[in-house]
């Protein structure tokens, strides 16, 4: 049975949707990804870009509330906060979740300049993701 993970940020728009696609495609044998947003918005153009180049399609991907998850009853054993730390602490508590985690990337939405500079970005937080991801799924799959 593969154990289910929720990546939760600001608004499920880049972050949390790049680390669900990695997880679900590095280590989908062993783990269920999906995530949420504090405040949902629309699928952030230079997340699916950068994905893209990585032959991972989240075009499609829906954005949605960490709080409607949450009201639902959905049951993860990781629930793991892509955000800041500030942001993280208005995450709900989810019961039955074994651990908890926070991992902080710079949010795409705030970088500034040009396409080709926000892209340029974007790219390393994606970098930076993936490489969070194949460290956390080889040390946690058990």
């Amino acid at each position: 049975m593969r154990r289910r993970v929720l990546f939760v940020c600001v608004h499920n728009s880049a972050r949390s949707q790049m680390a669900q696609a990695y997880l679900n495609h590095i280590c989908g044998d062993s783990f269920q990804a999906e995530s949420a947003g504090l405040e949902p918005g629309n699928l952030n153009p230079l997340a699916v870009a950068v994905m893209a180049e990585r032959g991972i399609d989240i075009a499609d991907a829906p954005t949605r509330s960490v709080f409607d998850v949450y009201k639902a009853g959905e049951l993860f054993e990781f629930v793991i906060t892509v955000c800041d730390r500030e942001a993280a602490e208005r995450c709900p508590i989810f019961p039955g979740v074994l651990k908890r985690e926070q991992w902080s990337f710079e949010d795409p939405a705030s970088f500034v300049g040009s396409e080709t500079d926000r892209l340029a970005s974007t790219r390393a937080v994606r970098d930076e993701i993936e490489a969070k991801v194949r460290e956390w799924c080889g040390s946690t799959v058990m």
